[in-house]
């Protein structure tokens, strides 16, 4: 196959899909690759490198576009103003794409119905199931403990006082106190970053598995007592609460909450809008210079406070809802990911061409459009097909 690594688009978006040793790795395994110039710039990554790989540099994305079988991207297809296209529109029929889609939000409908209509055939990473077997193909764990890392680090960044406790001639430091809502991979990482900076770990999950890894690394469990049948799922992801045992979470992390420095939030469920865990009345309790880190805002956060994008001030406390916090890491995050999807391309491949087999599981998972159709059950569901 001819597969096609284009630059990323976005804006401040580092990341690039295929690093030169995943490039290497695709020539030997017979493909040809096709890499625009500097897609690898912001993530460190160098056009000498992926030429010595093997791989070919295009200076025009069009025709990168034009000649490949397989684009593998970081982010969805979007309009490029460069070349005054939509990167769907330089797409042929029959072209596979890998890539994160989210294909069930409302602002991809439309890009995800052209896709259809053009005979694209997308598969999206954030489908791919957290099963054994796939695990070394899952982009949106990798991303996630990136998450969890740099947005502690941001938190750390934005405090006005040391996190570890501090002795000195004048006296001695307490070490401060973080919280993580939502201890699933980001929270994790989240956790185990905060307890490596010297802070005093506590965490909060409905899943009692979540709290048991929690406590492994550590951490002070916070029980907020919902039944275990109505908070996990199958594969171990949350459910959707209903509102009453909502607002019995939100009376737990309350009274919690003036006692912290960091406030880390990742509480998600697939699909799903993320649930309102923290509220205005909540912030107003929170010590002056305290951190919130609102991970979920892709779903549309767990804060209420939280602006889409930017660092916002709620008095004096910090509250975060930067997007795409793994771009921040691009070179460790571009890593990762171009191994996923490598092991995913490999897995997926048969006589050097892709075969989708749609009883398997992950395939049924990452599977978006074919044949003309939107496949995607998320999708489906979401735009009501």
């Amino acid at each position: 196959m001819i597969i096609g690594i284009p630059k990323e688009i976005m804006h401040d978006e580092n990341r690039v899909s295929a690093t030169s040793e995943s490039c290497a790795k695709l020539i030997t395994d017979g493909h040809t690759v096709l890499v625009e110039n500097s897609a690898g710039l912001g993530a460190n990554f160098h056009d000498d490198a992926y030429e010595k790989s093997g791989a070919k540099l295009l200076s025009d994305v069009g025709e990168l576009y034009a000649q490949s079988d397989l684009i593998l991207k970081v982010k969805e297809p979007q309009f490029n103003a460069e070349t005054g296209l939509h990167e769907v529109d330089m797409m042929h029929s029959d072209q596979y794409l890998i890539t994160f889609i989210h294909p069930a939000a409302p602002g991809n409908h439309a890009m995800v119905r052209k896709m259809a209509e053009k005979g694209i055939i997308s598969l999206t990473l954030d489908g791919v199931p957290r099963i054994t077997r796939a695990q070394n193909m899952d982009a949106l764990t990798s991303m996630s403990t990136c998450a969890g890392y740099k947005g502690m680090l941001m938190a750390a960044n934005l405090l006005p006082s040391f996190i570890p406790q501090i002795f000195s001639a004048v006296g001695m430091i307490k070490p401060l106190n973080a919280l993580v809502i939502g201890t699933g991979v980001a929270g994790l990482q989240a956790l185990a970053t905060a307890k490596r900076l010297g802070a005093v770990t506590y965490a909060i999950d409905i899943r009692a598995m979540a709290r048991e890894q929690a406590a492994s690394l550590g951490a002070k469990i916070i029980d907020i007592d919902i039944p275990e049948e109505e908070a996990a799922g199958s594969g171990g992801y949350a459910l959707s609460l209903s509102e009453e045992a909502l607002e019995k979470e939100r009376s737990f992390i309350a009274p919690q909450i003036k006692n912290m420095d960091i406030v880390f939030l990742s509480a998600l469920v697939p699909g799903k809008l993320a649930p309102k865990l923290i509220t205005r009345e909540m912030l107003d309790t929170m010590r002056p210079g305290s951190v919130i880190v609102d991970v979920s805002i892709d779903q549309g956060g767990n804060c209420e406070a939280t602006v889409p994008g930017e660092i916002a001030m709620h008095d004096l406390v910090h509250v975060v809802g930067i997007k795409n916090i793994p771009g921040l890491l691009p070179q460790s995050a571009t890593w990762m990911f171009a191994q996923n999807v490598y092991n995913l391309v490999k897995y997926l491949v048969k006589d050097r061409t892709i075969v989708l087999d749609e009883s398997d599981p992950i395939v049924q998972g990452i599977l978006t459009t074919k044949d003309g159709r939107i496949v995607h059950p998320g999708a489906r569901e979401a735009m009501q097909l």
